[in-house]
């Protein structure tokens, strides 16, 4: 039987299967998103925070960094580090589900693929002896030449993470630290070892817990699965054929989160904050696009002048809604809003609660908006007047 859905019923299972509606969400702590989320995606970009202390925020509100960084890389290890969306830090249980890559990267060659053997069973002994280090502290992550340039020894370990004869399980000082799997990964997790078609099961259903709804290209983006590989599996991963109204596509649906709208349960107060540009609500973009009719983009790397809402800007969540921009900064222990974009008059309100928000939470003194900052400018003084209320 195919679930019939609303557009709006779309939304809501979204925000309910990432975290961002009912009133529990004020009561979760970073370790609670982690695993509700699935993954929480790694960037060296920080401006209020890195993109990593951003997806608890906007869940729990404002949280400290050791909080954030315990839940992460606490002792003994709650999670590790490997590439699913991206780099990404995963719950220390999916170990067994990311096999099916650890295998496959084993057979690719090219770039730090193809680091020498010998240079492998080095870093491998010096891990043994040294335990859990850095790439400097094995001998240096450069080879001297430009910043990419990345030494044998830094290409080996990537390589003998890949394959997960490595692990990274803590950022220290935003380097990775690396360390033996068995010293790191529980041995029951370390010696399950289930097949390809294992593992992807249990990827699309994940992918479709964490989503709610979704299309087949949604849930091959969330962990960055083949769309023909999703295809042949998504049934018998235990989603459910549905459609929603106004998605040209067929889509599957998580039944647990369907019961869950069935019954009433996917409901309460909705978050009011601002999203890294990399939160898993609005990572995929096409998928944002349908679901919000919001459209989203990085332009961190976009040459200034051709940016048009800010190098950093941070989607606004109001209202279970995308309803505008915010590109903030920090300027002498103010919050700078550099560029505020807002859907109407209606969100004036919003974006002024999340900015009190955010400069708290970043410990600012106030909350700046610069002379011409807002669109539409007419809204610049009903913001002015929100943020003073």
């Amino acid at each position: 039987m195919t679930v019939e859905l609303s557009a709006a019923e779309a939304r809501r299972l979204a925000l309910w299967c990432q975290g961002l509606i009912g009133a529990a969400a004020r009561r979760r702590d970073p370790a609670t998103v982690l695993r509700e989320v699935g993954a929480v995606q790694l960037d060296t970009i920080s401006v209020l925070a890195r993109s990593h202390e951003l997806v608890p925020y906007a869940r729990v509100g404002p949280v400290g960094r050791k909080a954030v960084e315990s839940a992460y890389w606490g002792q003994p290890p709650g999670s590790f580090e490997y590439w699913a969306h991206a780099a990404c830090v995963l719950p220390i249980e999916r170990w067994p589900q990311f096999a099916f890559r650890r295998r496959r990267w084993r057979t690719r060659l090219g770039g730090h693929r193809d680091a020498p053997e010998a240079t492998q069973k080095e870093v491998l002994r010096r891990l043994a002896d040294l335990g859990p280090v850095t790439t400097a502290e094995l001998g240096g992550a450069k080879s001297g030449g430009e910043w990419w340039s990345w030494s044998p020894m830094k290409m080996a370990v990537e390589r003998l993470l890949s394959v997960g004869e490595v692990v990274c399980v803590e950022r220290r000082g935003w380097r990775r630290v690396y360390d033996l799997p068995e010293r790191a990964i529980p041995a029951d997790l370390l010696a399950d070892e289930p097949d390809d078609a294992t593992c992807m099961r249990a990827l699309i259903a994940d992918a479709g817990a964490r989503l709610g709804v979704a299309t087949v290209a949604d849930l091959a983006d969330y962990y960055r699965l083949g769309i023909t590989q999703v295809q042949r599996f998504v049934e018998q991963a235990g989603l459910v054929p549905a459609t929603v109204a106004g998605w040209p596509q067929a889509a599957w649906a998580d039944p647990a989160a369907v019961a869950a709208l069935g019954e009433g349960r996917v409901a309460g107060r909705h978050r009011t904050t601002l999203l890294s540009p990399f939160d898993s609500l609005v990572w995929d973009r096409a998928r944002t696009l349908r679901l919000w009719g919001f459209t989203h983009r990085l332009e961190a790397y976009v040459p200034p002048a051709k940016r048009v809402h800010g190098y950093f800007a941070m989607p606004l969540l109001a209202g279970g809604r995308l309803v505008g921009r915010v590109d903030p900064g920090r300027e002498q222990g103010r919050l700078v809003a550099r560029r505020v974009t807002l859907a109407g008059a209606s969100a004036v309100d919003a974006g002024a609660a999340a900015l009190r928000e955010a400069a708290q939470w970043v410990g600012a003194d106030e909350v700046v908006v610069p002379a011409g900052a807002v669109n539409p400018a007419n809204l610049a003084r009903d913001l002015a007047r929100a943020l003073r209320r």
